[in-house]
């Protein structure tokens, strides 16, 4: 069996002597001293060696299963993502208005590196949470973030990256998914997405999808495309939870490496949707998770290579 030491002291030299935070202007930088960023760093190492990569393993082997419409994720994966959630960890550097804890995202990303190097199947599962939750706070209305944001931070709910289609990859312009607007203000989504990471699992309460799509009057290409916020599980004005959504996993796709996070082909089929920012302007408001997502892309080369 492998193992897997976390590269505390090496990150803190990082931190302190190269990068040196301390004398940084920018905001919330001043206050992360070596006392502070050691005992977030120390305890954040401890979790990685010894719950999450005990898990990388298992999670390679056993993969994730789709039994009756609802993906199983591997054994422990459940028990380590509660760990995690009740500590705090899912929301160290979200906005505090919504249950954070308002460190830097510097702070966070050191402690994502950790989380990759351990388990980079299961740290995808908070990681695309913490893109849809930059790309509401960015881009949401008041009572979108009010609703949506505090249950994501707090790990409840998770959320996702809906884009790729079968018929179209890189070249969104060719995307077939839409979105009809309905009389009280919310859209019916129609179509499919292919290659949706951490599109369906049993971690969380629900899962809070950002789905790209075509609403009337957009034209053609990506010009015409919107964003919008897409539940697994239909929420209420209160914040409960109600119906199931017309969203449905088609099949678990394959990822070498992977194998633990669930990658799957996501099915649309007149789901309750609801307009995230301003109408036909949405591939703007996903570039907020998608330049998170390529920051993390190579937060994840390095963690694993380190």
């Amino acid at each position: 069996m492998t193992t897997y030491s976390a590269p505390t002291r090496d990150i803190s030299f990082v931190l302190h002597d190269l990068l040196r935070i301390g004398d940084s202007d920018v905001p919330g930088y001043a206050e992360l001293d070596r006392s502070m960023t050691g005992a977030v760093l120390e305890e954040a190492g401890k979790l990685a060696s010894d719950l999450l990569h005990p898990l990388n393993a298992v999670g390679d082997e056993q993969g994730c299963k789709l039994e009756n419409g609802v993906v199983r994720t591997p054994a422990g994966f459940p028990e380590a993502y509660a760990q995690l959630r009740d500590g705090g960890w899912l929301g160290l550097d979200c906005d505090p208005d919504y249950g954070g804890q308002g460190m830097p995202y510097l702070l966070g990303t050191a402690v994502g590196e950790m989380f990759v190097s351990a388990n980079m199947a299961f740290n995808m599962y908070q990681g695309l949470t913490h893109g849809a939750y930059s790309a509401i706070h960015a881009h949401g209305s008041d009572s979108q973030k009010a609703l949506w944001l505090p249950p994501m931070v707090e790990g409840r709910w998770t959320g996702t990256m809906n884009l790729t289609e079968p018929q179209c990859g890189t070249d969104l312009g060719l995307l077939r998914t839409r979105a009809e607007p309905r009389d009280d203000g919310s859209y019916r989504i129609t179509g499919q997405k292919i290659f949706i990471s951490a599109g369906d699992h049993d971690l969380a309460e629900n899962i809070v999808h950002l789905v790209l799509a075509r609403a009337p009057g957009g034209g053609e290409g990506t010009r015409g495309i919107s964003l919008f916020i897409v539940p697994k599980i239909l929420v209420k004005y209160d914040g409960g939870l109600g119906e199931r959504n017309a969203v449905s996993v088609g099949k678990v796709e394959e990822k070498m490496g992977i194998h633990g996070n669930a990658t799957c082909v996501m099915n649309y089929v007149g789901a309750t949707g609801f307009l995230v920012g301003e109408p036909h302007k949405g591939l703007r408001a996903m570039f907020t998770m998608m330049n998170e997502a390529r920051l993390a892309v190579g937060v994840q080369g390095l963690a694993l290579a380190a």
